[in-house]
């Protein structure tokens, strides 16, 4: 069975052009330095975000943790929202890998507040206090939202005040940035580090990237290494990453203009309620009525769709390559079916 896929998308197949490129990938070894398609993707990666240099990591797990275990010393504090991928997903790996200590704050939305981060570097050395090593950032957001250069701004102007780098995280880079109508770069230019994803709404199957000065990636490869992310013939997986990035982030409006279609769809019943902006290709909703949500899960599985059960009573469909209008009408009248015999 062919299903429509609504749980994120991390799970978009590689296209036909990526697998053709795939299978006749020019490789060498990447340890040494000497695979010419990683090198031409590094090369792309960095120009785009408007950095130095760039690292092909496996994950965006991966590519965040480097940048920690590269930024920060053992036993420095990183300051970070407390709703961020790296606190809420990655496994508490900072502790393990870097053996920092994480200092989450709340959001405002996804936002890091300026006023709050700058109450919270350590500003004199002290016999009790951590070091403050770095503030990370997330940009889109994982509740969908776009933060605003201009909060961005203003993190810039407190880190250099306190001469504290920053790490972003943008694992959504291009969709953040093509709903702001600007290039990636004009987000990424606030960062030290920036972190971004192949495999999420770019169809690209594995690979994530880490940019930021020559001599943080360089110093970054040797931590990779020590992380066991020496990838040796890595043209196979990066031939796919490369149309990701020439391509397939130029189309990405196409997928947040679907997302919206899909919130509009999910209004027409009565009882649901989208809780967050749809600004890129997730839709967050709630529903609002006495249901069996594994039951319902189940029922759309059967009929060949799947979706994640909720989080805390909010469910989020996500938009991607694979998933088209003609889709989200089928996922909305199997939707409907459902809740029309439940009454």
């Amino acid at each position: 069975m062919e299903f429509i896929d609504l749980r994120s998308d991390t799970v978009t197949k590689p296209t036909d052009e990526m697998r053709r490129a795939m299978a006749y990938a020019e490789v060498g070894d990447d340890v040494y330095g000497d695979d010419p398609t990683v090198n031409k993707l590094e090369e792309l990666a960095a120009e785009i975000l408007g950095k130095e240099a760039a690292l092909f990591v496996p994950s965006g797990t991966f590519a965040n943790q480097l940048a920690l275990f590269t930024h920060c010393n053992r036993g420095d504090e990183v300051i970070i929202g407390d709703d961020y991928h790296i606190v809420q997903h990655e496994a508490g790996a900072a502790g393990i890998i870097s053996g920092v200590q994480l200092r989450t704050i709340e959001t405002d939305r996804g936002a890091l507040i300026p006023e709050v981060v700058e109450k919270k570097i350590r500003k004199v050395e002290d016999i009790h206090y951590p070091k403050t090593g770095l503030i990370c950032l997330e940009n889109a957001h994982s509740n969908g939202r776009v933060i605003r250069l201009e909060n961005h701004e203003k993190m810039r102007n407190i880190a250099d005040k306190y001469k504290v780098p920053i790490h972003l995280d943008g694992a959504r880079i291009f969709n953040a940035a093509t709903f702001l109508k600007i290039q990636a770069s004009e987000i990424a230019k606030y960062a030290d580090s920036v972190s971004f994803c192949l495999s999420k709404g770019l169809c690209a199957p594995v690979g994530s990237l880490l940019v930021g000065k020559k001599e943080f990636i360089e110093k970054a490869r040797k931590k990779r290494k020590i992380m066991g992310g020496g990838l040796r013939q890595a043209g196979i997986l990066a031939a796919a990453g490369i149309i990701a990035l020439e391509k397939m982030r130029f189309r990405l409006e196409e997928d947040h203009e679907n997302a919206k279609y899909l919130a509009q769809k999910l209004l027409n019943f009565d009882f649901i309620e989208i809780v967050e902006d749809v600004e890129i290709n997730m839709v967050f909703f709630k529903i609002n009525k006495q249901f069996e949500e594994e039951d319902f899960v189940k029922c759309l599985f059967e009929n060949g769709i799947k979706i994640n059960p909720s989080d805390d009573g909010i469910f989020r469909f996500v938009t991607h390559y694979w998933v088209k209008k003609k889709d989200i009408d089928y996922v909305i009248e199997k939707m409907e079916k459902y809740f029309t015999v439940q009454q």
